[in-house]
């Protein structure tokens, strides 16, 4: 099912100028749950039925309890945001409902900052993450990953593109805003050739730091970049860097939901349950809805991103 990754930055640039809503990404560490049955999809949320053998493969102390926590940055567009009664939607709240859905157990979507995803898991806190994280083989010596999408980052320019980036290089000597804990941070400062990383709270912080000049650029996934592009004063703010060279955006890689490594169990229940929606068509239906068809995967895999180096 997945697309070649040439096409995925073309598609979602076109899937994302019919988006109007504004963008922004939370540094709030709140946690504060939104519980969201198996049962309780609302408007044209996709929705599918539970799947008896995979409700057995349920570790004991998550049917014990009676329910998935799940750590979501809200909001991040269009990964997790809010509709106007306040219920978590996006790509990651809705295939976290189906995952529910189709394991037969209720889900809590817990208001998480995407620097403390990782330590409320090791805290007990949350169950797994759904939070749009990419798959890396740092992340792997903590968490397993079921990934789900694979896509490149994008950089952003205010309209006009002042500083005449054109290309990945063109960031050397230049300062760059990006979320706080993001790969994007690393995969920058790699580069070795002067760039400053600024580092902030918020992909919406990161956003505003480029509009307000404090720096040259802005990066993040693909697919978060061409929606904040298409939607930030309708399109009249800032702009996508396109390189004929890495037309799937720069440094494509797998993103998936994080899950700690001991957690075996658990691991291969949400792997089974995304394959039965991956068959089904439910998964192709939720990426499409949310408009990030082009990022799909073919099946569900543990750890596809170490495989891919």
């Amino acid at each position: 099912m997945k697309k070649t990754p040439l096409t995925l930055l073309a598609i979602a640039a076109a899937a994302a100028l019919t988006l109007t809503a504004c963008s922004g990404g939370s540094g709030d560490g709140g946690g504060s749950a939104s519980k969201s049955g198996p049962n309780v999809p609302t408007g044209e949320e996709i929705s599918t039925k539970a799947d008896p053998e995979l409700t057995k493969l349920l570790p004991e102390d998550i049917v014990d309890k009676g329910k998935i926590d799940i750590a979501v940055d809200i909001p991040y567009p269009p990964m997790a945001m809010y509709d106007d009664q306040n219920r978590e939607i996006g790509f990651d709240p809705e295939l976290g409902r189906l995952i529910g859905q189709k394991l037969g157990i209720d889900v809590s979507l817990n208001k998480q900052a995407f620097d403390s995803v990782i330590p409320s898991l090791q805290a007990g806190k949350n169950d797994m993450i759904m939070s749009g994280m990419n798959d890396t083989a740092e992340r792997e010596k903590t968490l397993s990953f079921v990934d789900y999408t694979h896509g490149g980052f994008a950089i952003a320019v205010k309209k006009g593109n002042p500083e005449k980036i054109t290309t990945q290089k063109d960031l050397c000597g230049k300062t760059v805003s990006v979320q706080k804990a993001t790969v994007q941070g690393d995969l920058l400062r790699d580069m070795d050739c002067g760039i400053n990383v600024m580092e902030l709270p918020s992909d919406l912080d990161a956003q505003t730091a480029l509009r307000a000049g404090k720096s040259q650029a802005y990066a993040a996934d693909a697919v978060v970049t061409e929606y904040v592009v298409a939607t930030t004063d309708d399109g009249n703010a800032f702009e996508i860097v396109r390189d004929p060279e890495n037309p799937a955006g720069f440094n494509p890689v797998y993103s998936g939901i994080g899950i700690l490594k001991d957690d075996t169990e658990l691991v291969e229940a949400v792997k089974q349950a995304l394959q039965a929606l991956i068959d089904e068509g439910t998964y192709q239906e939720v990426l499409d809805r949310n408009k990030i068809g082009a990022y799909a995967v073919e099946s569900a895999e543990v750890n596809a991103g170490s495989k891919a180096e």
